[in-house]
């Protein structure tokens, strides 16, 4: 298992954790400056979380909703995912949105988030004139039928 470095911004700040062994997320706390944040309805903030990590090379932090959060209380990251490049050293700060009719309250230290370590490639883009031809061409959006 490889070591990832996380650095604690705060002396409050709160280490990820896990939820169970196989968890493939772990999960962001809160760090607030105050008790407590009240996001209102269908309004989006940025909410830090008191750590600085260190991705494994050749890999992103991804910040993905918490499926609780998101279906109790309709709070999810803004962006969708959150990508933390490798090469960020910054506090990861999540945006988080409510999607709810309601106001919601985010407390210091709540779970607000989990981040998923995930592989990428780094690759060249070349342009070209033209690209190979393929059964499907260009259709999308539900092109296929399915």
């Amino acid at each position: 298992m490889k070591k990832v470095k996380i650095k604690l911004l705060y002396e409050d700040s709160i280490m990820p954790t896990r939820g169970s062994k196989y968890a493939a997320g772990y999960d962001l706390y809160a760090h607030l400056d105050t008790e407590e944040l009240k996001i209102e309805a269908h309004q989006t903030v940025k909410v830090g979380t008191g750590i600085a990590v260190k991705p494994p090379k050749g890999t992103f932090g991804a910040v993905f909703a918490r499926s609780g959060l998101a279906t109790k209380q309709g709070l999810r990251p803004a962006n969708a995912v959150g990508v933390c490049d490798y090469d960020y050293r910054g506090e990861y700060i999540v945006a988080l949105h409510n999607d709810s009719n309601e106001s919601q309250i985010i407390k210091d230290g709540d779970r607000i988030a989990q981040l998923v370590f995930i592989p990428y490639k780094n690759v060249l883009l070349k342009e070209v004139a033209e690209l190979d031809k393929t059964e499907r061409g260009a259709g999308g959006f539900g092109s296929t039928g399915k």
